[in-house]
């Protein structure tokens, strides 16, 4: 076995390191991630980009100084998002360097790596173009091919902001003592001798362990700190991946993406727009209201079955409510204000203003409902739920079609019920979200565990309980799930649900969140079983998430092509020359009987350009009628997508279609032809 690399200062006093298969190791104390992997084998070493201690990601470079679990990150790791962002991070460094090399006088600002890349942010007079981009990503192969060793140094404060001064790095000399006034150590990551980053890290051991699978995308402006009234930046966008068929794969996907675009089609089939003077709103035209709704039932069907009560509260409710919540101090920022000289008058008497707030969520208000009444044990668990309509303050920079916006409607509910049921309640509404999903074309779910965030409320007891209680929660209802630390709610930590489209993306919708906080804040309580009272624990929790972002994930999920019971418009009667506009019309009416939701298209058009118009629409199916079907009382049946058609009789074309339309869980519809 080769000699594990101690770091310099080690005090040789011996440490247990466990590697994932269970098998332990004694190493000096101060030995090294490169070291263990040395100690291993060749070839580990030459692959290792990084570790994991105890769980968290580090620098090979990093010295272990106490028994720790041990794992060596490589090419092949497990955690695939954890090792993305660890390239996405060199990434980021690798083309600042790029740029500065290129551009000198750039001076560089931010550049996290993000979902599906990074980006950086750069002080330059000069626009870049598209142009640009090819010697860039030139470059950048270049320092990889250098094969830069890449070393962390921690720097006093004093000697940072003297260092990027002289440089003419001004930003990040102001960046240095923002981290100062925090108390933080001032942690610098060089690449090579003569360039170097203000960084937190981890990285690579050096720019030869990036994979050259890097593309730059698009450049934007955005401000410094976030801030309109600092200067404009330029934000060079850039993505990468572990080799170049994920980097193909990634942009095959972008294209399909484009093609799927909700807004795209949404206009191609007539179901809302946007403007300006509503920005983040959505203007639902007939067929997209009717989608809209035809979700709104079906999630009504299943929340009934499953006994729930639906309610329905404000939309203004008095600032009061959300400061004893906590919403007021915690959300305050992203909440719509309204007042008036009413409000003014109505409070002279104590010489203060009323505000009322438009509701961003449902929870303090279904709470005044539970509070009204003595509650008792024997009520719980009690299951309300609401299609609430909730306002929140969103940037204009994130706002994104209907996926995101300023008015949304939640299909929010809240359990409120006793510690002894959270596991059962959880368990029930984990099976009703998956049946759900199913029911919506979704099967690859993943689950997020969002545990305590640096910004929340209740004391770490209250947390150690609902963290405790949730993952028993998760154990019960049989689901894997992943760490997704410090995400939780300001109140209480949450399961996220992640729903994976059929081209690979993920979008999160579903959620549920213990709450022992919030009950506590607002005075809930019920009697138990010894005749005290008690706080009930209130469940958070939601499927869809929001009925306009979902609308929009199922858009380019289907690629428009919705589901026959989903579709706002399931059928057009089309005939083929005018002398069948009668016969159409009563296969139409036939249809409209059933309970379809039917159309007829009698324009003076050719047959071909019906079709071509009623496909761009994404109409399920149409019916092509002629003098032949009239005769003969058939249709002909043309499938959205298909080349293939059939003529059958009307009679089985209704019991046909109107068994594909049936909702989900919905009794079978009488049939008269």
């Amino acid at each position: 076995m080769s000699q594990p690399a101690v770091s310099p200062g080690s005090s040789g006093a011996d440490i247990r390191v466990t590697l994932p298969d269970g098998s332990a190791r004694t190493y000096p104390a101060g030995t090294t991630g490169a070291g263990v992997a040395a100690s291993i084998g060749a070839g580990l070493a030459k692959a290792a980009l990084a570790i994991r201690l105890d769980g968290a990601l580090k620098d090979l470079a990093t010295p272990i100084t106490q028994d720790a679990k041990l794992e060596i990150v490589t090419l092949k790791d497990r955690n695939e998002a954890e090792l993305l962002e660890l390239i996405r991070h060199d990434g980021a460094h690798v083309l600042a360097q790029a740029v500065q090399e290129l551009f000198p006088g750039t001076q560089i600002t931010f550049g996290p790596a993000t979902e599906d890349g990074f980006y950086y942010d750069f002080v330059r007079d000069e626009p870049f173009t598209p142009e640009d981009f090819g010697r860039i990503e030139q470059r950048m192969a270049e320092i990889v091919k250098r094969d830069l060793p890449i070393t962390r140094e921690e720097w006093p404060a004093a000697k940072a902001v003297e260092y990027f001064k002289s440089i003419g790095e001004t930003y990040k000399a102001e960046w240095v003592d923002e981290i100062a006034k925090r108390g933080e150590a001032i942690s610098i990551y060089r690449q090579g001798d003569t360039w170097l980053d203000l960084c937190m890290g981890p990285h690579m051991p050096s720019t030869g362990k990036l994979p050259v699978a890097f593309k730059l995308m698009k450049v934007s402006g955005a401000y410094w700190r976030g801030d309109a009234r600092n200067r404009q930046l330029q934000r060079v966008y850039a993505t990468a991946w572990r080799d170049q068929k994920e980097l193909d794969a990634y942009l095959k996907r972008l294209e399909e993406a484009e093609k799927r675009d909700h807004r795209r089609l949404g206009k191609d089939m007539g179901l809302f727009h946007q403007q300006e003077e509503a920005a983040g709103m959505v203007f639902w035209h007939p067929k997209g209201w009717t989608l809209y709704r035809t979700l709104e039932r079906y999630m009504r069907n299943r929340l009934e079955r499953a006994k729930y009560q639906e309610v329905k509260t404000p939309q203004l409710v008095d600032r009061k409510l959300w400061e004893a919540s906590g919403h007021w101090e915690k959300f305050r920022e992203n909440m719509y204000i309204a007042e008036n000289e009413e409000g003014i008058r109505d409070y002279a008497a104590d010489d203060s203003q009323r505000i009322f707030a438009l509701k961003p969520m449902n929870c303090p208000c279904h709470v005044q409902i539970f509070n009204q009444g003595l509650k008792s044990y024997r009520d719980l668990p009690l299951r309300m739920a609401e299609f609430g309509s909730c306002h929140r303050f969103e940037p204009g920079g994130a706002l994104h079609g209907i996926m995101r916006v300023r008015n949304f409607t939640q299909d929010d509910a809240h359990i409120f019920c006793t510690e002894d049921q959270i596991i059962s309640e959880s368990k029930e509404f984990c099976d009703l979200l998956q049946a759900v999903y199913t029911d919506m074309g979704f099967t690859d779910i993943k689950v997020k565990f969002s545990d305590r965030p640096a910004k929340r409320a209740g004391s770490d007891a209250t947390w150690d309980k609902a963290e405790a209680a949730l993952k028993d929660a998760c154990t019960a209802s049989g689901l894997d799930y992943t760490l997704n630390p410090g995400e939780g709610a300001f109140y209480g930590p949450k399961l996220e649900f992640v729903l994976r489209d059929t081209i690979g993306r993920d979008w999160q919708c579903g959620t549920l969140q213990v709450d022992f906080v919030l009950p506590e804040r607002l005075d809930a309580d019920y009697v138990g079983a010894d005749g005290a009272r008690h706080r009930p624990v209130m469940l958070h929790r939601a499927i869809l998430g929001s009925f306009e972002r979902f609308i929009g994930i199922l858009l380019e999920h289907y690629a428009g092509r919705l589901p026959l019971w989903m579709a706002p418009l399931q059928a057009v009667v089309a005939p083929i020359v005018s002398d069948c506009d009668d016969y159409a019309q009563k296969v139409a009416d036939a249809l409209d009987a059933a309970g379809l939701r039917v159309d007829t298209d009698l324009r003076n058009e050719k047959i071909n350009y019906k079709i071509r118009e009623l496909s761009l629409a994404k109409v399920p199916v149409i019916l092509v009628v002629g003098k032949k079907e009239a005769e003969q009382g058939t249709v002909t049946l043309r499938r959205l997508g298909e080349e293939k058609q059939e003529t059958i009789a009307l009679a089985d074309a209704l019991a046909r279609l109107t068994t594909e339309a049936r909702m989900p869980g919905a009794p079978a519809p009488a049939i008269s032809a």
